[in-house]
């Protein structure tokens, strides 16, 4: 069996990846918050930055801590088309999520489904993800590992999703946001703790790219989209703000008239 570093930077991965999680939360629910508020294309256009903030933010989270993830006695290569399809996974499973909620008349049925959708769809993004690795030797996993992990993927899309119809303050989303990427972060180390590696010494050539030629650059390029949205987010009037703006300057027109 090959020995499996998850840490093979120390903290700097595990925290990181901690932060972008958080990151892609924070903005999910604040953009989820604004579209409850919001009707028509305005909602439409909300929804779809939280689910992007969302799914860039577990994404980018998955490999950030990918990039700490070592096997002794094999270099690690990843397959790009795959790791690509895993982002377009995420994207994907978690609008459906949200324009569940979104969406959905029945509020209670619609985070259960949004919920169970998001949850399975970010386990197969992660797995997806595994299956891009590339390295000398055979990839087995923990059946239990593997099916707690996707319990707490379905429990914390389910809870992202809550947080989102029911919480609106800046304090508590930023309680929620911390919550959240604890229970994505968790996730994460269930399943990569679920792997084990049986190394195959061999002097081939792997296929795919290593992690600092694909990887970092990629996730460096979405933790950048992840602040500079948060930033256009903050500084965005919310729904009340608006309304109280043209409130404000009607009494002015009148006045002109």
């Amino acid at each position: 069996m090959g020995h499996l570093d998850h840490a093979v930077f120390g903290w700097l991965t595990p925290v990181l990846s901690y932060v972008m999680a958080c990151t892609g939360a924070a903005l999910g629910l604040r953009c989820t918050v604004r579209a409850l508020a919001a009707t028509g294309r305005s909602r439409r256009n909300w929804l779809v930055t939280a689910a992007s903030a969302i799914g860039t933010g577990i994404w980018t989270m998955h490999f950030v801590a990918m990039l700490g993830f070592g096997v002794g006695g094999t270099e690690i290569r990843y397959d790009v088309p795959l790791t690509i399809l895993s982002l377009l996974v995420a994207m994907a499973v978690v609008c459906a999520g949200v324009f569940a909620v979104g969406y959905g008349r029945d509020r209670t049925r619609a985070l259960l489904l949004g919920g169970l959708t998001t949850g399975l769809g970010v386990a197969s993004m992660h797995y997806l993800g595994m299956t891009a690795v590339r390295l000398h030797g055979d990839v087995s996993y923990d059946p239990v590992l593997v099916a707690l992990s996707v319990v707490i993927a379905v429990v914390a899309a389910t809870a992202a999703l809550w947080a989102a119809l029911h919480i609106s303050s800046p304090v508590a989303v930023t309680v929620a946001s911390l919550v959240m990427g604890g229970a994505v972060s968790s996730m994460h180390y269930t399943a990569m703790f679920a792997v084990n590696v049986r190394v195959v010494p061999s002097g081939e050539a792997l296929p795919g790219a290593t992690a600092m030629q694909f990887i970092f650059p990629l996730a460096v390029g979405l933790g950048s989209y992840l602040f500079l949205t948060s930033a256009f987010v903050a500084l965005s009037p919310t729904a009340g703000e608006s309304e109280a703006s043209a409130s404000a300057q009607r009494p002015v027109e009148s006045a002109a008239h």
